[in-house]
């Protein structure tokens, strides 16, 4: 193998995640699968497909160099050179005939060279970056002729590095029954250590911290790490190398101390339990981990939208610009020109099969990112009050449920008076009758309990006040697609502003490019989603304001952009900037469109009312001078203001008419320099008898222009500089209170930056998304909101993080149980508010990944090896999507739908979980649920006056063989909708039967049918049963549930 396919070879092994094949995770663990048959494809089908191509234009000079060689030995061998000797006419045209370029071995050389040097452009440790090169350092970028363009490096690209697993890596050792959890956790870089520019991110390493890197509590080890430009040789001697190979230095570092360290001797077998792979036998655990810790933060930050047509065209661009040359062409030699040529060919016809391997790789990762998700888990969470009494003794039973309302309401602390009832273990049935604000949460209960109480709930989605998503913000936005399409009336939003202190993952080099594309295809989801007077705003600060700007302007159009409103939210100012001390930040605010939007007025308070002291009959009002002041108030800038009126202090009257008697007032200010009036004449005509009023100052008369008190309150302004909106006092401290102490989130919002924020922007009706939830500021804003004025606003909130389940959720509980608490205790347990909201888990895109499996049918192995071109041609095309397809979306386990199972992460460790089908249906259909009845068991006894052969007739049972659920709703074009769910057995006759059974009962039971659209899964007969009168049709769940999963993909 040549130098030159040697290192085209390796990039090759690269770009197709081979050299990765430890990582057993994502699509390294997918191409590991087929490991072999692409190592054969790059290592063999290319470079035959490449010898093909040119052997047939090149000529074979292997008995050429043999000659050349021959001469250049006997030469030496008399000592004579081979230009002295008589052999030299000979050598010469030898020579010639070889530099002419037409041998198979140099144009496949230069071939090899030109693949590598094209596709290394682009490609990035895992990604693929959109780079549209000109020439050498020198890129295009597509314009079509605007005022401005933006443009970032990623523009064509998803950003997909969502998880959790940046900072905070966890994961879990079993030890012979000892269980063991290791922590690696990312701090701060110390920024006076390492004062190196943004620039440098290219070098940032995984570096242990300096001094004290490891923490141990009970079974629990934590280990940290910075990620930051090394500053020092020690700190290459801690890295962890970008390859995922982790420096031997490092690891046998973290092994020794916690083997010399007594108080850490008892986590050595934790972290040398054996992970072995084929390559490295004796790798452990903790190698393992940090590998794949290093990888996920390290690699593969986005997915290309179109890599195939991206890289088509830029191989097309190389060609001409860089390979052809018309000078080459020009030449008698025929021979050569059909070389040159064959070379050509063969460029570009390998790099179309290398550009269409790469794309089915990238697209097949796009499919899994862009389908919606499944919902893994689905809770609710209700006040008493919403809870029918008779489900109060199976509540008053549930240890954790009391647990928890122990911890969050310290309910313990109720004592019993003559009018109150004390708080027991267990709790009693009075007790939660005078407690009705206390939040239940259907996590605690059993499946069959929460399916009851779900189903006591008439018009269940119009109840719902709440809904919190757990789950990347993308694949939220996308799964709300159907239900929430332009209902959305307002979107407020507070995303990591990429500064220093709260940077998103970004691959080293393109923090703000990777922070653009994060933001610009949320922006784009979010916007369907907006009713036509929908208002967004969002929260930033100076790093990334000038990009957030022109994001919204491309998305939402700069005519929308209402306001950049600025907000001192840290009145102190932040000490460790190195020039002025920061003390605000913004709020930019654009509508879906302008001309429909509306923004409310802030209540007038006391003191604003106060300036108002003055009336006349039409309203209250105060004055202001006649006189202008500020910009554009001098007389040679607007010379057509300035004008003499006329005044008459006995009939206080204003005239422009000299008249004897009236006094004549100028624009003149107390300098004696000449101003303007506020009106030109004509206003001022108009006005003056109602709206102006003159008074005497000393010798001198005054005009002054009534400023009334018009409406409900007063425009918001662009500067908010109230103390109630530092974050600290009302952010922190407001966290601190509610949780106790602890820091419990970082850095989150005033209540009152957001409930103003709301305020302005909302009705009593709206429903308000935040998709960068947080510490659930929004939801407490909202909440407060309709506490304060009867309203029902909804609330939407979607995190990702870990705290969703430790500060957000819980934020929520707290919210609705009482307004006030101090020191994590309630201060007044009189002020809750009634309240439903539900919370869904969603499946991750890793989750996708870690469940696809490759398989292939006997048959289709057998039919693959028949035929070699085949065969190369469904490897880089269709292998991964027609293998996959069983475990992307299995339809056949539709037949026990309440038995869906997938492999679902949480804090790393992978677990067999039941999904959620039904609720899953109901965003993909974007069903306004109205009942939603609990499953139900039946027998099925013939039916001895059915209407056909085999007829039954059901008897409910708790352990009978077929179950059935049904879920009611008003499809988003207004069509009522049944859905029904059931498990099918292996006699499809008899599930039929049991089917038409149950729906007869339904019928009968609901006394109408009203639907237009029935959904029911497995092949059946319901159109049988259509009454004439009856206009319904019936849709088969497997066929639905895939078309709208995959919809748009």
């Amino acid at each position: 193998m040549s130098e030159k396919l040697q290192r085209f070879t390796k990039l090759l092994r690269d770009m197709f995640e081979l050299e990765k094949s430890d990582l057993d995770f994502g699509i390294y663990r997918i191409m590991n699968i087929r490991k072999n048959e692409i190592n054969n494809f790059i290592e063999n089908t290319l470079a035959s497909e490449v010898n093909s191509i040119l052997s047939k234009y090149a000529t074979d000079n292997s008995q050429v160099r043999k000659r050349i060689e021959e001469i250049e030995k006997q030469c030496e061998s008399v000592g004579v050179k081979v230009e002295d000797s008589k052999l030299r006419e000979e050598y010469a045209e030898y020579k010639a005939q070889l530099s002419s370029g037409t041998g198979v071995a140099e144009l496949e050389s230069d071939v090899y060279s030109a693949l590598y040097n094209f596709f290394s452009r682009y490609y990035d440790e895992g990604d693929f970056i959109s780079k549209r090169r000109y020439k050498e350092g020198v890129y295009a970028i597509p314009y079509e002729g605007e005022e401005v363009k933006l443009y970032w490096a990623n523009h064509d690209q998803y950003y997909i590095k969502t998880s959790e697993n940046f900072r905070d890596y966890s994961f879990k050792v079993d030890v012979q029954g000892e269980k063991y959890t290791i922590h690696f956790k990312l701090v701060d870089a110390n920024t006076e250590q390492n004062n190196n520019k943004e620039s440098d991110d290219k070098k940032r390493q995984f570096i242990l911290l300096d001094g004290n890197f490891l923490e141990a509590e009970g079974n629990e080890l934590t280990i940290k790490f910075e990620y930051r430009v090394p500053a020092s040789e020690q700190d290459s001697v801690n890295k962890l190398k970008d390859n995922t190979k982790l420096n031997k230095s490092a690891v046998d570092k973290i092994k020794g101390v916690v083997s010399e360290n007594t108080d850490l001797k008892h986590f050595v077998w934790a972290i040398n339990s054996l992970a072995p792979t084929d390559k490295n036998k004796t790798r452990t655990i903790l190698e393992k981990h940090l590998e794949t810790y290093v990888a996920k933060n390290t690699f593969d930050y986005f997915i290309h939208k179109d890599l195939r047509g991206f890289l088509n065209r830029e191989l097309d661009f190389y060609i001409k610009a860089e390979i052809m040359h018309l000078d080459d062409l020009d030449t008698d030699n025929e021979v050569k020109a059909n070389a040159y040529l064959a070379k050509v060919k063969a460029i570009k016809k390998v790099g179309r099969i290398i550009i269409d391997f790469l794309a089915q790789i990238e697209d097949f990762q796009k499919k899994l990112w862009l389908k919606k998700k499944f919902v893994v888990e689905t809770n609710w969470c209700i006040t008493l009050d919403k809870i029918d009494e008779s489900f109060y003794p199976e509540i008053a039973a549930n240890d954790a449920q009391r647990q928890e309302w122990v911890e969050l309401y310290s309910i313990d602390e109720i004592a019993g008076d003559l009018m109150t009832v004390a708080y027991s273990n267990p709790l009693t049935v009075d007790f939660l009758k005078q407690n009705k604000n206390l939040v239940l949460d259907t996590k605690h209960f059993t499946t069959e309990f929460k399916e009851r109480l779900v189903a006591s709930i008439e018009n269940l989605d119009e109840e719902i006040n709440g809904l919190l998503i757990h789950s990347e913000n993308f694949q939220a936005l996308n799964l709300l697609q159907e239900k929430y399409r332009e209902k959305i009336d307002c979107v407020y939003i507070d995303p990591p502003y990429n500064a220093k202190s709260s940077e998103i993952m970004y691959k080293n080099g393109f923090k703000h490019s990777s922070w653009n594309s994060m933001i610009f295809n949320g922006l784009i989801k979010v916007k369907t989603l907006m009713s036509e007077n929908g208002i967004i705003e969002f929260a930033i600060d100076d790093y990334e304001l000038k990009h957030s700007l022109l994001l919204f302007e491309t998305v939402f159009g700069e005519d929308n952009f209402i306001a950049n409103i600025g907000i001192v939210h840290n009145p102190r100012g932040r000490n460790d900037d190195k020039f002025f001390g920061t003390s605000h930040e913004y709020m930019t605010v654009f509508a879906k469109n302008i001309g429909t939007a509306e923004i409310g007025l802030f209540e007038l308070s006391e003191s604003d009312i106060s300036v108002y002291n003055k009336t006349d009959g039409i309203s209250n009002y105060s004055t202001v001078p006649y006189i202008r002041t500020g910009n554009n108030s001098y007389r040679f800038e607007r010379p057509n203001l300035f004008y003499p009126i006329y005044y008459n202090p006995e009939s206080n009257e204003l005239s422009l008419e000299k008249k004897d008697g009236w006094i004549e007032l100028l624009p003149i200010n107390s300098k004696g320099e000449e101003k303007t009036w506020r009106w030109g004449r004509e206003t001022f005509l108009e006005r003056c008898k109602t709206e102006l009023v003159v008074k005497k100052d000393g010798q001198d008369y005054k005009i002054f222009k009534k400023r009334r008190l018009e409406g409900a309150g007063k425009k918001p302004k662009t500067i908010w500089a109230d103390s109630k909106y530092d974050a600290s006092s009302h952010g922190i401290m407001l966290l601190r209170n509610m949780f106790g102490l602890g820091n419990h989130f970082s850095y989150p919002k005033s209540l009152y930056t957001v409930y103003d924020a709301l305020f302005l922007i909302s009705e009593e009706e709206s429903i308000i998304l935040d998709y960068f939830a947080g510490s659930g500021t929004t939801g407490h804003a909202v909440i407060n909101l309709n506490r304060e004025d009867g309203g029902n606003r909804k609330y939407i909130l979607v995190e990702m993080g870990n705290y969703f389940n430790t500060v957000t959720k819980p934020r929520i509980k707290k919210v609705v149980y009482a307004k006030d608490w101090k020191d994590g205790k309630p201060q007044n347990r009189n002020t809750g508010v009634s309240q439903i909201f539900k919370y869904i888990r969603l499946e991750s895109y890793e989750d996708t990944l870690n469940n696809i499996e490759l398989s292939r049918t006997p048959e289709q192995e057998k039919q693959l090896r028949m035929d070699a071109s085949f065969f190369n041609e469904y490897l880089v095309s269709y292998m991964l999507d027609i293998e996959s397809r069983g475990s992307l979306l299995n339809l056949d386990r539709f037949k026990e739908p309440f038995a869906y199972k997938m492999k679902i992460a949480e804090n790393n460790e992978t677990k067999e979980t039941t999904i959620d089908l039904v609720e899953t249906f109901n965003y993909l259909l974007g069903l306004a649920v109205t009942r939603q009845k609990a499953a139900a068991r039946f027998n099925a006894v013939p039916d001895p006056k059915g209407e056909y052969e085999n007829a039954v007739m059901l008897t409910e049972d708790k352990e009978g063989k077929y179950i059935f659920k049904t879920v009611e709703g008003i499809m988003p074009n207004g069509d009522n909708a049944l859905v029904i769910w059931r498990n099918l057995t292996e006699d499809l006759t008899a599930d039929n039967a049991a089917l038409d059974a149950f729906f007869l009962k339904y019928r009968a039971e609901s006394g109408c049918m009203e639907f237009s659209l029935i959904y029911v899964n497995g092949d059946n007969n319901l159109e049988n049963l259509k009454g004439e009168k009856e206009q319904w049709k019936v849709h088969l769940i497997e066929l639905e549930f895939k078309k709208r999963m995959f919809e748009g993909v």
